[in-house]
């Protein structure tokens, strides 16, 4: 089975077992490590992966050809993205500034431009799309005016001598009373995706049952990261929600998808495809 997920700590500490063949009757998988904007991408190919981790905001884009699956993905609280810049600076600083982001089909992408859409009503400048691993160097360089991070960029940024301007996580929670949904994992709607469910909630309870055996499979894919760092992501991003969306994370997908269609960001796309 052909599957695509990032390198990130939670993804492969998701997945580990599976990986390495410790799930009773899952099959072998063919792994592809892509960064979410590629695995974006990578899900309207018609040749794309059978199960991908992508951006619960490419979910529209998706919804044809794919599932979404009740497990695997990150949600949660007080993991959201934040926006970084050099210097404080308030809001208005942004006003037709250069703001790299990790890809133009993600939450946080659309977390951002729901935020600018009520703050800073002037619009930003130039969005430029990079690996989120080179943001935080490119914000310090000043090759743009403002990044907008995720992962473990919430516990580094100040390693970097940057200010967060923005916690668009804290701004979701307060305005919907939801958690976050960042990431989500989808199978080909052929597959038996009841199977692949099951087979990812093992993996996950594997996981969770031996947290130091993925470690050195977690720290061999993460990027510029050590063993803490990659502790404390984990603990943030694999959750109850990584186990079972739940009506909660359910209602976090409608919501986000809802507002940003009604913002023109997303296509329009319909609700029930998401099959709760």
């Amino acid at each position: 089975m052909k599957i695509a997920f990032s390198p990130c700590p939670n993804d492969t500490f998701i997945f580990y077992a599976w990986v390495h063949g410790l799930i009773p009757g899952a099959p072998e998988l063919d792994v592809t490590y892509a960064d979410i904007d590629v695995t974006n991408y990578l899900a309207t190919r018609p040749d794309g992966p059978d199960v991908l981790k992508v951006s619960c905001a490419a979910l529209p884009w998706v919804l044809r050809d794919y599932a979404l699956l009740p497990c695997g993905g990150a949600l949660g609280k007080g993991c959201g993205p934040l926006i970084l810049t050099k210097e404080a600076v308030e809001p208005e600083f942004l006003a037709g500034k250069r703001v790299a982001v990790p890809s133009d089909r993600s939450t946080a992408y659309l977390l951002f431009r729901l935020w600018v859409s009520r703050h800073v009503p002037q619009g930003v400048g130039e969005i430029r799309v990079m690996p989120f691993h080179r943001i935080m160097p490119a914000v310090q360089a000043g090759e743009v005016d403002a990044g907008l991070v995720i992962h473990e960029a919430r516990f580094t940024y100040p390693s970097y001598g940057l200010h967060m301007l923005v916690d668009l996580g804290e701004w979701w929670e307060r305005d919907t009373g939801l958690p976050i949904p960042l990431g989500a994992i989808i199978a080909r709607r052929h597959l038996d995706r009841e199977a692949i469910a099951g087979w990812i909630r093992a993996s996950v309870r594997h996981a969770w049952t031996h947290p130091e055996e993925p470690m050195e499979y977690v720290l061999r894919h993460a990027q510029e990261m050590d063993a803490e760092v990659a502790k404390a992501h984990i603990n943030l991003y694999v959750n109850e929600f990584s186990a079972n969306l739940g009506r909660d994370g359910y209602g976090a997908i409608r919501t986000l998808l809802t507002r940003a269609a009604e913002e023109g960001l997303v296509p329009s796309w319909d609700a029930s495809s998401l099959e709760e």
